[in-house]
């Protein structure tokens, strides 16, 4: 399933959870900074506040932005003393947003441990597969048990992509390999971000 993202007066910068929190204590002097730069380079586009999220930071605007103005956005971002540019992607305008999720994969990862799947091991298997090149997460991955019985996992992400849905098309029944198993992706509609059966809080 495929919903509108949101407007597009917004500047979406994928940066580290630890990153959000350093930049966002400062977040009123970086609206007063970044203000400052766009009007130097007289452009008609101004920052009206900064929010975070766990992906990242998004910079509401007053109007659509163009390339350019988030290219002096994204210099200040990355030069900023409260994070590390190393951990700072590109940042995007928002896009449609699709819903996935990826079964095979086991609930219980490691051999012989108990250790269950959580978004971190998701997000460094994804990272590591080229099928996820240029592949944006709209939100952390979200982790189901499939069953009591089964040991097995489902897994919903959310990922941004073009006005075409080539992302979305691209990777539903792809297959990837998680260790030793073969995961499968599949299209899937949107899914609350609680899982609210009650096999999946065993």
């Amino acid at each position: 399933m495929t919903t509108k993202g949101p407007s597009r007066k917004q500047i979406i910068i994928p940066i580290s959870s630890n990153n959000v929190s350093s930049f966002m204590k400062n977040s009123s002097l970086h609206v007063a900074n970044i203000n400052r730069l766009l009007r130097n380079a007289k452009t008609d586009i101004l920052v009206n506040y900064i929010c975070s999220d766990n992906m990242g930071i998004t910079i509401v605007t007053n109007k659509v932005p163009q390339q350019s103005d988030m290219t002096i956005i994204d210099h200040y971002v990355k030069n900023s003393n409260d994070i590390n540019s190393l951990q700072v992607e590109d940042s995007h305008l928002p896009k449609l947003k699709s819903y996935l999720k990826i079964i095979g994969i086991p609930f219980y990862p490691h051999i012989n441990s108990q250790e269950k799947l959580n978004t971190t091991d998701i997000e460094s298997t994804l990272k590591q597969n080229h099928i996820f090149d240029n592949i944006s997460l709209a939100s952390k991955p979200r982790i189901i048990k499939v069953s009591p019985k089964l040991d097995m996992a489902i897994v919903w992400i959310d990922i941004w992509h073009v006005q075409s849905g080539h992302n979305t098309k691209m990777l539903i029944n792809r297959c990837f390999n998680v260790g030793n198993y073969i995961a499968t992706i599949q299209g899937a509609n949107m899914n609350p971000g609680i899982p609210q059966c009650k096999n999946c809080w065993k």
